[in-house]
């Protein structure tokens, strides 16, 4: 669910203008999943523009304390959101911790990294949802660490079904700036992509794991 729809629609522009988003139907992206796909998005890009990062940080601030109330800590899952996170947490006057997407196989093989006590009410902060599987896996961990989750905030969600059901069974209210459908709708009316190209957009999106496989 996004936060807010004129959020959405300036959050997608502002993606679309930094090249964050690729969109590519003719030349498809192969993930590391394996599945071919029409669009990348890249929101670590946001980081090195100062007015796009900071209308994030401001954004994402105001819905997290406006959504789920001010919590006690700021979580980034590593490492995408690492860098927001933090700048988050800094314009909110809030302690930082970052998740791994598992322990260290050294040292003190923390997960957690940063201090965070029992009981704590945290955000989880997000760069970019697909399946949602390695977010879920930073959610997981913190409550095995005793945080109370109030909820986790992203910049963009792909918006599959998968990972709204995976969500859904978690129990996790997740919250995004922008989706998938606000890029589009954006996407055609700025004649980023032609009629053509949004229905091979909206295929994809609605099979990404079948989509461009060859019988």
């Amino acid at each position: 669910m996004i936060f807010n729809k004129d959020t959405a629609e300036k959050t997608a522009e502002l993606l679309l203008q930094i090249n964050a988003i690729k969109l590519n139907p003719g030349n498809p992206f192969t993930w590391a999943s394996g599945w071919k796909s029409p669009i990348y998005c890249d929101n670590r890009l946001i980081l090195s523009f100062p007015v796009i990062r900071n209308y994030v940080r401001d954004e994402f601030s105001k819905h997290i304390e406006k959504q789920f109330g001010k919590p006690d800590v700021i979580a980034g899952v590593a490492t995408g959101a690492i860098g927001i996170g933090m700048l988050v947490a800094e314009s909110m006057g809030l302690p930082f911790v970052y998740v791994r997407p598992e322990p260290k196989k050294h040292g003190r093989q923390n997960q957690i990294e940063g201090f965070l006590q029992k009981g704590q009410n945290v955000v989880i902060v997000e760069d970019l949802i697909s399946t949602g599987g390695s977010s879920l896996q930073a959610f997981e961990a913190l409550k095995e660490a005793g945080a109370v989750v109030k909820g986790m905030a992203a910049i963009f969600t792909y918006g599959f079904d998968v990972s709204e059901e995976n969500f859904k069974k978690a129990n996790l209210d997740l919250y995004t700036l922008s989706n998938y459908q606000n890029l589009l709708n954006l996407a055609v009316a700025k004649q980023y992509i032609t009629e053509k190209e949004e229905s091979t957009l909206r295929e994809w999106n609605a099979s990404p794991s079948t989509w461009g496989v060859s019988e």
